[in-house]
């Protein structure tokens, strides 16, 4: 696994705890605005980065949730769980 990889997989982990994070917040503040601004533009961030990494890497989540390049990507070693970091 290269350097690339494990940066991409760190970025979305970090995007994915600050969209938790501002989702639980929004939960009890519905009317913040600015945390909505927030949270539509860390999704949106997400959603490229996690669409950047399956490109060269594979899928992060199957049953319908990605799609992969021929031959069939899943299968590819490591998992995402698997990865040491």
């Amino acid at each position: 696994m290269d350097s690339n990889q494990i940066s991409m997989l760190k970025k979305i982990m970090e995007m994915e705890f600050t969209c938790i994070d501002l989702n639980l917040y929004l939960d009890t503040h519905p009317e913040d605005q600015k945390a909505l601004q927030d949270y539509n533009y860390y999704s949106n961030q997400l959603s490229m980065l996690k669409q950047q990494y399956e490109q060269f890497y594979g899928p992060l989540i199957v049953f319908g949730h990605s799609q992969s390049q021929y031959p069939w990507k899943w299968i590819d070693d490591p998992w995402p769980w698997e990865i040491e970091y």
